[in-house]
């Protein structure tokens, strides 16, 4: 089974009901009118979609870049292009020329399918390799290579995801159909909290297309079950609630900042959303904040584990009771997931002890369901899966009762508003700027987004340690990234923590700025990165 095949099997069942929902306050860039789509709407545009593709020769083998943001368009052309077993490479729109060109060069795209607005900053990023860039309307030209011959089953390629990685460029992972079906099969089978009633959930999710959760996870939950994806352009606090209680949600999926700014909206006498909304689905909520929602608004956030390399076979979440609040309980792994929790020298740790998630799936095919690997990286896959388990980098700990609870990550990465940032990408930026002697990137603590991305500088003599050369700084790293990986804080050094081989150790500089900030001492420019719309 494939994607669509899933689809058309749901449109078969489910004709009319509702496919795709997008709700007036998330079309206010194009029109401001909601966009309604049921099952047999949707498959017939789809299928219409499918054979314009497959008539100018895409198929098996080829990638398409989708720069639809978290539009109508995406979800048709995508299934579209399941349908004749093409892979698609979805786009960050808000991404750097750069960063653009980087993922179109190393994905191999044959053609990029753009909303109109794009056309422009894409065919500056495409401009070495010469790939097609088309708006929605166009008919697709005819295709350069011939597709492969092979049809599409559940190994085929349905999407190459990029995923922030430790070495410095996106990873892009390889997902298959399977990935895909798995991850529908379990959201659909999970229970407890989380249990999708057939033919009648209303998912709502302001996640971007970009990212597996929204992509996935919600997608594969509703076509899988017949319900309805309700999709946001994105995360408005403003009208938040009245975007829930319109488009008549009764699920919801959230990232970590979310209750966090949810919560500090003025009280109202309609907060309280039991027998509405069932379960919020999502991870990173701050401790602080999960009882406090829950006991406002009248609905459970199920905090759960997972990453684009896993996908949902070993996802941890706490979706039964009990669910320990305000201590990043992710709940208990299933009976399917083997894992094992160890140091830094691989060693199983003590219960209680916090150690490195190692997961894999129980039984003859340990990596069922997992992502198809790292695309042209072979080396890192296999170093993935080291010992026969994935090396998640994230570190946890157990309880007595087999709990779960989050404690770090080992690897060397910004979680920002649900976003990853690898700190050695944004150093390369940073060494390019003539003011910079070394630098060394790490989180800093953030109550609204979770963490922040902090610089430590040493700068090149003649260079002033002041605000003006701290936002010549940022406004370079926001010339070549997308705005979330500037740097939020800047913090002068006259040197940095090094190891005897001249290495940077990691763990004394996410100390200093941790200290350095607490007591302001830095440059907090957290107010100037803003998305540029």
């Amino acid at each position: 089974m494939t994607v669509f095949e899933a689809f058309r099997a749901s449109a078969a069942k489910w004709g009319t009901h509702a496919f795709l929902h997008i709700p007036r306050q998330a079309t206010a860039a194009y029109g401001g009118a909601p966009v309604d789509l049921n099952y047999a709407q949707a498959l017939a545009q789809v299928e219409m979609l499918g054979e314009g593709y497959a008539a100018a020769g895409y198929g098996p083998g080829q990638r398409i870049g989708l720069a639809l943001e978290n539009r109508a368009e995406f979800f048709l052309h995508f299934l579209a292009l399941n349908s004749i077993g093409a892979s698609i490479v979805p786009l960050n729109t808000q991404f750097s020329a750069d960063e653009l060109a980087y993922l179109i060069d190393h994905s191999d795209l044959c053609l990029i399918v753009s909303l109109s607005e794009h056309l422009e900053k894409l065919a500056g990023a495409t401009a070495e390799r010469a790939v097609p860039v088309i708006d929605t309307h166009a008919t697709p030209p005819p295709a350069a290579k011939a597709a492969h011959v092979a049809m599409a089953d559940e190994r085929t390629e349905v999407a190459l995801l990029y995923t922030s990685g430790t070495t410095g460029k996106p990873k892009g992972c390889m997902l298959s159909n399977e990935y895909f079906l798995c991850m529908g099969r379990w959201y659909t089978q999970l229970g407890g909290l989380c249990v999708l009633e057939p033919g009648r959930e209303r998912l709502l999710t302001p996640l971007p297309l970009v990212h597996m959760n929204a992509l996935a996870c919600s997608t594969m939950g509703m076509i899988m079950s017949g319900g309805c994806i309700i999709q946001l352009d994105r995360f408005h606090a403003s009208n938040w609630w009245e975007t829930v209680r319109e488009s008549q949600a009764t699920c919801l999926h959230y990232l970590g900042v979310m209750p966090a700014i949810l919560l500090n909206l003025p009280e109202s006498a309609d907060d309280d959303l039991s027998g509405r909304i069932k379960f919020g689905f999502g991870a990173g909520c701050d401790p602080r904040h999960q009882q406090r929602f829950e006991q406002r608004f009248g609905f459970p956030l199920v905090e759960g584990w997972a990453m684009t390399e896993t996908g949902t076979e070993v996802c941890i979440c706490a979706h039964t009771e009990p669910r320990i609040l305000g201590r990043r309980c992710i709940g208990r792994p299933t009976g399917e997931i083997e894992y094992r929790l160890v140091d830094e020298q691989g060693r199983d740790v003590a219960p209680g002890e916090p150690g490195e998630l190692l997961v894999r799936v129980k039984g003859p095919d340990p990596r069922r369901g997992f992502f198809s690997g790292y695309y042209k990286d072979a080396a890192a896959t296999e170093a993935a899966w080291a010992d026969g388990y994935f090396h998640t980098g994230d570190v946890m700990r157990t309880d007595a009762d087999g709990l779960f609870y989050f404690v770090d990550r080992r690897k060397n990465i910004i979680r920002r508003s649900g976003e990853n940032i690898a700190a050695v990408e944004v150093e390369g930026v940073l060494f390019r700027h003539a003011a910079v002697a070394n630098c060394a990137v790490t989180p800093a603590p953030d109550e609204m987004r979770g963490e922040e991305v902090a610089a430590c500088i040493v700068l090149n003599a003649d260079f002033a340690a002041d605000m003006a050369t701290a936002r010549k700084l940022q406004d370079f790293c926001r010339e070549k990234l997308v705005y979330y990986k500037a740097p939020g804080y800047i913090l002068f050094c006259d040197a940095l923590p090094m190891t005897a081989s001249q290495k940077i150790q990691r763990g004394e500089v996410k100390q200093l700025v941790r200290e350095r900030i607490e007591r302001g001492d830095c440059i907090d420019l957290r107010e100037h990165k803003r998305r540029k719309d």
